[in-house]
């Protein structure tokens, strides 16, 4: 395992006895507020009811896979200097600058679950095919590899921007199923597309199989996912959808409302660009996500989170020590 600071966040470190408050606070409430210790920072606000989860179903891959399944990362008998991280793996990067400011297990390559979905959404935007074109759910779209549900059910209608926001914002398996069946070409067309942006943006230790995430054979690291959150926020129509906290679609004439599942979504605290959230059992818990804030813009990539609430903790850990560290900076410059 690995894991270290920037020069600039080590000088900052606020003292033992707030990092120890905030560790313990943190984890125990997911909407535990930046304005009680952090009254530094300021975050523009999003409306949007609380997020709630909603069953997911992804297509089972028809391609078999050169690329093996990444091992789970394994912990090290050696102690290791406390984390603000509690999530297996993590990165923090700071947007502007690109520079690392915390980084823990970021070139190790697991499974990304749902994160997948940002890749997936980049290819069918890329593609420039009709966004009002109906797609239907199908058989294929069913997952026979994992065994999820979905609200989505064979026959269902909906529009391919309907699809995709449900995708994103949802993490509608079938959805992105769908998605990927209309591409020209069919769904190994798209995988094949998936594979040739990585490549573009850099991401040379990423592989997909299938455009949901719902398999152990989507693999990436932080550092990869890093760039590919950066390349997802340049797209007007992901960062829409990813940051609303629900949508209603129209199946015939009854409408179906759809939550999205990251919990820091909708917070009036939280200034986020771009997020996707990911889970299955060999990927654990996962958060990819730009944030801004008042003095920062900052891509946080955690993994393989244990807890329901571990990422979200990391996440707000991470925020409050860089305003602590700030605020001292800014007080050693008037003096």
């Amino acid at each position: 395992m690995t894991f270290y600071f920037s020069r600039a966040v080590r000088s900052g470190r606020i003292c033992r006895s707030i990092a120890a408050a905030v560790v313990v606070l943190a984890p125990l409430n997911p909407f535990f507020s930046l304005r009680v210790l952090a009254p530094t920072l300021t975050f523009a606000a999003q409306s949007g009811d609380p997020p709630a989860t909603t069953a997911n179903t992804p297509p089972t891959s028809t391609a078999k896979s050169t690329h093996p399944a990444a091992a789970k990362p394994t912990t090290s008998a050696k102690a290791e200097p406390p984390s603000l991280i509690k999530s297996k793996i993590g990165l923090v990067v700071d947007a502007r600058t690109s520079d690392d400011l915390f980084a823990k297990n970021a070139d190790m390559v697991v499974p990304i679950a749902s994160i997948t979905k940002l890749m997936t959404a980049m290819v069918v935007l890329d593609a420039k095919l009709p966004m009002d074109e109906t797609l239907k759910i199908s058989n294929e779209d069913k997952d026979f590899l994992m065994g999820t549900s979905s609200r989505l059910l064979v026959g269902y209608t909906l529009s391919r921007e309907d699809m995709l926001h449900l995708a994103l914002m949802a993490s509608e398996n079938r959805a992105a199923a769908a998605l990927s069946r209309y591409y020209k070409g069919g769904r190994p067309a798209f995988i094949a597309a998936m594979n040739a942006k990585a490549r573009e943006l850099g991401m040379t230790r990423t592989h997909f199989v299938n455009p949901n995430g719902l398999t152990n054979e989507n693999v990436s690291t932080a550092h990869d996912l890093a760039k590919l959150v950066r390349a997802a926020d340049k797209y007007p129509l992901i960062r829409q959808f990813t940051t609303e906290a629900k949508y209603t679609v129209k199946i015939g004439k009854y409408p179906l409302t759809f939550y999205n599942p990251d919990r820091l979504v909708g917070r009036p605290d939280w200034d986020i660009e771009v997020q996707k959230t990911g889970f299955t059992n060999a990927a654990g818990r996962c958060l990819a996500i730009w944030v801004d804030t008042k003095d920062r813009s900052l891509i946080m990539i955690f993994l393989d989170g244990y807890g329901k609430l571990t990422r979200y903790a990391d996440a707000r850990r991470v925020l409050l020590e860089l305003a602590q560290a700030d605020k001292k900076q800014a007080t050693e410059v008037r003096r």
